[in-house]
């Protein structure tokens, strides 16, 4: 039956029908959407909350790249030394060199920024410093990756291929770094079982 075919008795009902059934079309796909929006940005914010829970603890790391790298002889530590809103550093410890510490920021849209802070032993910026990037999607829950920004491609030309990447399950931490178009690959891996006891702060921080 067709519209001309309803009784004029029926057909503000048949109306009320068809506008119900729109709005019920209409609440499904939004319910589709904000369903998918909220998986597209579970991965990345279970990354954070996993990495959060280890806040306050060290570890200790060995190199495990291929090739050896004498910059990275001394014993090897990270600590999660301050967890902020939107904002973890993590001071990476080389021996006594206490100058690097990898920045994780949370941005509105979902995604997580990578940056280095490298600081003499006075406290002022390096030369070379805060070069990172962000990352393109929202990654999983046991990785983020984080190519080159324009920033770093300003600063390093060299490391416009950059790309670095995090792991992180119950046993381990990963930090990576692979430059495309080259052979450099660095990566040192963090045993999570076994805390230590966390070095003197950071070169440049008063806490």
């Amino acid at each position: 039956m067709n519209i001309l075919q309803i009784p004029r008795t029926d057909y503000p009902k048949y109306r009320q029908n068809q506008a119900l059934k729109k709005y019920l079309f209409l609440l499904l796909l939004l319910n589709i959407a904000f369903a998918g929006s909220a998986q597209e940005f579970s991965s990345s914010e279970a990354f954070w909350k996993n990495l959060s829970a280890h806040c306050g603890k060290a570890y200790e790391g060995k190199l495990i790249s291929p090739e050896s790298d004498s910059r990275f002889n001394g014993k090897l530590i990270m600590h999660v030394r301050s967890c902020e809103e939107g904002k973890i550093r993590i001071p990476f410890f080389v021996g006594e060199d206490r100058s690097r510490t990898w920045v994780l920021t949370q941005e509105g849209n979902g995604l997580i920024q990578l940056k280095h802070d490298h600081r003499h032993e006075d406290g002022s910026e390096d030369r070379v410093t805060q070069y990172g990037g962000k990352a393109s999607n929202t990654g999983s829950a046991t990785t983020q990756f984080f190519p080159a920004d324009q920033f770093t491609a300003n600063l390093l030309p060299a490391a416009v291929g950059n790309v670095w990447w995090i792991t992180l399950d119950d046993t381990s931490f990963t930090y990576n770094l692979r430059r495309l178009g080259s052979e450099t690959l660095f990566t040192v891996r963090f045993d999570l079982t076994e805390p230590v006891e966390p070095p003197a702060a950071p070169w440049g921080w008063t806490d």
